[in-house]
C-alpha cells in the first residue's frame, strides 16, 4: 500500500502538547492520526460529536427535558401541543 505525506497546520502549542501526549501513550502523532483515520473510516463517523452552540445552555436544557417527557410512554402530545412547546422554548 502506498504511504503518503498529509500536511495539516495546528496551532504551535496544541502541537507541542498533542506530541507530549502521544509520546505518554507510547506513540507518535503519526501513528495518532492514522487511529483517527482508520477510525472515521471504519465507523463512518467522526469519533465525537461535532455540533454548533446556537443556543445557550438553557435552551439546550430545556429542550433535552422537553425530550425526555415526550420519550415518557405515559404522556401522550398532539401535534399542537408539541409545537406550542417548541414555540415557548425558543421564543
Amino acid at each position: 500500500m502506498e504511504s503518503l505525506n498529509l500536511n495539516v497546520r495546528v496551532d504551535a502549542n496544541d502541537k507541542k502538547r498533542f506530541e507530549q501526549f502521544c509520546s505518554s501513550v507510547g506513540m507518535n502523532v503519526s501513528t495518532a492520526v492514522n487511529m483517527f483515520i482508520k477510525a472515521v473510516l471504519r465507523e463512518q463517523k467522526l469519533p465525537f460529536e461535532v455540533r454548533a452552540n446556537t443556543f445557550d445552555d438553557t435552551v439546550y436544557e430545556k429542550l433535552r427535558n422537553a425530550e425526555l417527557e415526550m420519550n415518557d410512554n405515559s404522556k401522550r402530545y398532539s401535534k399542537e401541543d408539541v409545537l406550542e412547546s417548541m414555540n415557548n422554548i425558543i421564543g
